[in-house]
Order: structure tokens, then sequence, then C-alpha cells
């Protein structure tokens, strides 16, 4: 049986790992963590591409992979509508997702603590070297182990993620704890605020234990704010200790006096129900915006998949509609090069890179106004050119034309 390894046990990893076991392959997916990563990551924006790809993997979809909303809305400064849109859509979460895809796959064929060290590659197959110093031989190695990828440090260490300019506070608060006003104002949409120079959405997700219970469930908030590279993120970035995280600060790291100002913030500029929101989130935390275009894919017979190969940053909402059409496509290539896994992979990089570039690019256009704060005042007015309530509503989280 042909051996596919997968470094990476996130949500890239999992679909490759479900659609090639399906397949016939015989996986296994090594995971650096030493335990489960059900209670990290946050809200998901759905689309009809990965609804398509999840039932490739094995899962069924039904009104239980998220909560539906009918449309968004954007609030203004005092809290009052600017803009209404109908865009029915199914929102979900991180975990929902991570624990469907983990139940799928038998539990023989997924290893916590298992980080990648190295790896070589012949004629034969592929040699991985762990963390603990063991070996392991496959046919293949899929480099599915997000954005600081050491597969793909490995194979192009010149290509870094390239910092965006802003991060994005994000936060689950749960329905129980929102006002009645607040609630029948954006709770059951996709809502947005806009803030100058920053930009604020949120929308409806399953509650503790997967919850979709009305009453039991989350509002997931993303809110963009500048941050300048050398001053204000190192800041941001370092703890009570004195200790800089540049891979990104653990939320129980993150010092009070910022958590303080974050706050602070949201009164000052956030629609008094998005402020709210803030408040009564369970322990917010930011990630600074990184985004990363890989020039090539397949190597041999190591590929890239989902972050691993492509960060676009999050406001056009295809991160892991991309990583599962990846998976997808990579198992389809395979499937019809049973023979000649070097040829399959280098069709599914025929297939993938120009998609996960222009993805890439897309994103950092809806993205452009926030990154353009810390620049000059020419540059800043220039972005607000390409910056609406019309132009957000319509784009963000929504699939693009792909050309």
């Amino acid at each position: 049986m042909r051996r596919a390894l997968i470094a990476g046990g996130s949500l890239g990893g999992l679909l490759a790992a479900n659609m090639l076991h399906r397949a016939g392959w015989d996986v296994l997916v090594l995971e650096r963590a030493n335990a489960t990563l059900s209670g990290r990551g946050a809200g998901i924006v759905t689309h009809a591409e990965l609804f398509d790809c999840l039932e490739v993997a094995g899962l069924t979809i039904d009104d239980k992979i998220g909560v539906p909303v009918p449309g968004r809305v954007t609030l203004g400064r005092d809290g009052t509508p600017v803009q209404e849109s109908a865009l029915p859509q199914i929102l979900t979460a991180w975990g929902r997702l991570y624990h469907l895809l983990k139940a799928a796959l038998p539990a023989s064929l997924y290893r916590f603590g298992a980080g990648l060290r190295a790896f070589e590659q012949d004629e034969a197959g592929v040699c991985v070297t762990l963390a603990d110093a063991s070996q392991l031989h496959g046919d293949i190695l899929i480099g599915a182990d997000g954005i600081r990828s050491t597969i793909r440090q490995q194979l192009l260490p010149q290509v870094r993620p390239s910092y965006a300019g802003y991060v994005a506070w994000r936060g689950l608060t749960d329905e129980a704890l929102l006002s009645e006003a607040t609630h029948r104002a954006i709770f059951e949409r996709f809502a947005f605020c806009l803030p100058p120079g920053e930009q604020m959405l949120g929308y409806p997700v399953a509650g503790t234990g997967d919850n979709l219970a009305p009453g039991r469930r989350r509002f997931n908030f993303v809110w963009y704010r500048p941050a300048d590279e050398q001053t204000q993120l190192p800041d941001l970035l370092t703890d009570e200790q004195g200790r800089r995280h540049d891979d990104g600060i653990p939320p129980h790291l993150i010092r009070a006096d910022v958590q303080t100002a974050m706050l602070r913030a949201a009164d000052d500029v956030l629609a008094p129900q998005f402020a709210e929101i803030v408040h009564k989130a369970h322990r917010p935390f930011f990630q600074p915006i990184y985004d990363l275009d890989s020039p090539q894919l397949a190597f041999g017979r190591v590929a890239l998949l989902g972050d691993a190969a492509f960060v676009a940053r999050p406001h056009c909402g295809m991160g892991v509609t991309k990583a599962a059409a990846d998976a997808r496509a990579l198992m389809q290539a395979l499937a019809q090069m049973p023979d000649n896994p070097v040829q399959a992979l280098k069709t599914y990089d025929s297939r993938r890179q120009p998609i996960g570039h222009f993805l890439v690019g897309h994103a950092r256009s809806l993205g452009a106004y926030m990154q353009a704060q810390i620049l000059t005042p020419e540059e800043r007015q220039m972005a607000e050119r390409y910056r609406s309530v019309e132009a957000v509503m319509r784009e963000t989280a929504v699939s693009p034309v792909i050309h």
C-alpha cells in the first residue's frame, strides 16, 4: 500500500489525510503538539467549495455544521445601521471542523508529539526524522505544517511570511451574556463596523461543546487594527517578563496593560454593540496578520499544502476552503497517476499554485486600507478611495471569481 506522511495535524493535514485514506492510501499524520488542538482557532466562513471538499473527506453536511445567517449589516459609530444586505451564509467554528475531521480518521493514523525535524528523499521514497530522532518512511511527504512550516523552510528558505502592517484581535462572546439590544441588532447576522483606519466584523458560531441551540451559541469577532512593525508590534508581542514572542504571543501572556488599552479603544471607536461584545469576550487575543506566497508547491515526492504553501490575509475568508481544495486537488492528481507520484505532485502544483497566488493578491487588496494607516498621508488617501461600506460588505468573506 502506498504511504503518505503528513506533517501537520490541523485542518489542512486532516483534510488531506481523510481524502487519501478514503482513496486507499496508508496515511500517518504527524502533529508536533502533545495534545488535541480542538481548543484552538475561532470562527470560519464556509463556502460551497468547502462543503464539497468536506464530503470528499467523508463528512456529512447537515444543519449541525454551523450557524446560518440571512444577511449582513454595517453599524455606524452610534450603533445605527448604515447599510444592510441579504447574503445567506453558514458560519462555523474551527473546533467544530477539527472535531469532525479528527473523528472521521482512525485514531491510529494520527500521532501527537511527532514534530518533524528534517527529511530526505530519493527515487524510492521519503525519509523523515522526527524531533526525538526516530525515522519514518513513506512514498510521499505532505507539508501541512502551517505558516511556519519546517518543510517549506527546508525547501524554500528564502520564502518567509510578510507582515501586513496590522493585527487582528479575536474573541468569542457567549450569546447568553449579551444584552437584548445588542443581540437584536447584530447577533443573527454577519455584522461590520468601520472605524477610521480599522475594521471590525463578527458573526455567530456554535457554543461550547459545538452547541447550536439558541442562547448557547457564541459571537465570534475579528477586529483589525494597524500596528507599526518597528515599534508597536514588538511591544504587543512582549509579555510581562520582557520576553518577545515573534511567532505569536499566547493569549494568557498578553500583558494586562495591552488588554486594558484594547478595551479602552473599543469604547472609543466601535459601535456600542461591538464594544459590549469585546468587553464580554473570554480572554480576547491578537494575531499579527501575514501573507505568504510560495513560488513552487511540489519538490519531487514532497508537496506543500494549506498555510504551508500560501497564507492569504483573512479578509476573503478562504483559508480553510483553500486548504480543502488543495487537499482535493492533491488526492485527484495522485488518483490519476497512481504509479507516478512525482508527476502527480507536479500536476497538483500546476493546478493550485496559480489559485493560491491569486487569493494572496486578492486578500492584499481587501486589506490595503488597514495597511495604509502606517504609511504616508498620500498612500492613506489613495487606499481610502478603494474602501467603502458597499465594497467591504460585498467582498469580505465572499468567494472571489478566480482568474
